[in-house]
């Protein structure tokens, strides 16, 4: 099976943004976009989230992935694409919507915990796996799973994670992660997601040794 391969990212950060509302769509994501980011999900629990998809899509530049979280069928696979979605997240591992995004051309990234469940989705062909919640696991836990899977995953710790324990994570070697409620919560303006955001890669940018 092809694994559709993660695209190459100075920093692999997703942005999560879980409640957005398609009114205010635009403006997050071209604030997120100038701040730096370039990857972002719009989780399907989110209100009218396709809608909000189709716009941040149209918003991004190109080299941006725009995608869905907490996606669990495969009919929201086909929504996502109608909506030019290119990146899908789910909270599990179902064999038949990992294949029907990576036949559609799509970054999959399904959630897991255990050795087992991250096996399943390695040999499903995921791009890669979202550890959740790190918090629980661990730079440590994750390493010692990591050390089973195949070398192409990308890794990512979710759930947990913010600008305040980057360097924990840097020093198992695990350097791409989603990013929640530390980036963004229901409510927030355009201005305080920038703010967030700014200070989110600045973070990053020291703990990966990374030059803007």
């Amino acid at each position: 099976m092809t694994r559709i391969p993660f695209p190459p990212m100075t920093r692999p950060l997703i942005a999560i943004l879980r409640g957005i509302r398609h009114d205010e769509t635009e403006a997050i994501i071209a604030t997120l976009v100038e701040a730096g980011l370039t990857a972002i999900e719009i989780p399907l629990n989110s209100p009218d989230p396709f809608r909000s998809i189709e716009i941040a899509a149209r918003t991004a530049p190109d080299g941006v992935l725009i995608g869905a979280g907490t996606v669990l069928t495969e009919t929201q696979v086909d929504a996502l694409e109608r909506a030019g979605g290119r990146l899908m997240v789910s909270p599990n591992v179902e064999p038949a919507v990992i294949a029907r995004a990576a036949a559609k051309g799509m970054v999959t990234m399904p959630g897991v915990f255990t050795p087992t469940e991250a096996l399943a989705a390695a040999a499903a062909g995921a791009t890669g796996l979202k550890f959740f919640p790190a918090s629980v696991l661990g730079p440590a836990g994750i390493t010692a799973i990591r050390a089973v899977l195949p070398k192409d995953l990308e890794i990512a710790a979710v759930g947990g994670v913010s600008e305040k324990n980057f360097a924990d994570y840097a020093s198992a070697g695990i350097r791409a992660f989603g990013l929640g409620s530390s980036l963004y919560k229901p409510g927030m303006d355009a201005a305080e997601i920038g703010r967030r955001a700014r200070a989110t890669l600045t973070a990053y940018d020291a703990a990966y040794g990374v030059t803007p």
